[in-house]
């Protein structure tokens, strides 16, 4: 698959197979996300892989409460990533703090596609997912102070079928030199 194929193939999934997935494949993904780039390379990122079916369905019920439930397919992930944001190098959070821009956040960001795209090369669906019950989560996975859950993603072999993606056109999207 080229790069472009790759992208236009990665999609958020909602739907999984019950199929447990290879420890293999989570690695590979993993190890994409590892080589990321991040500012001053300080890789502030840390990945709770979850895939006991009991931790699981406890995670996965954190994705959503009793107003807003619209993460109901998390329970069917067999694999869910829970990525912890730790704190950057000294030299990123000054740059940081002084260019008032969140490193560690576009760190994560980039980290956190390098994985979905392994993961869609590896036949797999995942979806990122910003909404979920902090305090409950650090607490099960015992996350210690100062670091901070940033995203969770859901994994597996997707259900939904491929969709034709609705996007703004290029010429909506960008400008050469200036902005018009």
């Amino acid at each position: 698959m080229t790069f472009m194929e790759l992208a236009k193939f990665r999609q958020s999934n909602r739907k999984y197979k019950e199929t447990p997935v290879e420890r293999e494949k989570i690695e590979r993904c993993l190890e994409a996300a590892r080589i990321a780039p991040s500012a001053c390379n300080s890789q502030p990122w840390y990945f709770i892989v979850i895939d006991d079916p009991l931790l699981r369905k406890r995670v996965a019920s954190e994705t959503f409460g009793v107003i807003l439930n619209f993460n109901h397919f998390t329970l069917t992930a067999p694999v869910m990533i829970v990525v912890v944001t730790e704190p950057s190098n000294l030299t990123a959070r000054v740059g940081g703090a002084i260019k008032n821009r969140p490193y560690n956040l576009i760190d994560i960001g980039i980290a956190a596609e390098h994985f979905c795209l392994q993961a869609a090369e590896e036949g797999l669906g995942t979806c990122m997912l910003g909404w979920f019950n902090e305090k409950p989560l650090n607490k099960l996975l015992n996350i210690s102070e100062g670091k901070k859950i940033d995203m969770v993603i859901t994994m597996g072999y997707p259900l939904d079928k491929q969709r034709e993606k609705t996007r703004k056109k290029l010429d909506e999207i960008r400008h050469y030199n200036i902005d018009k």
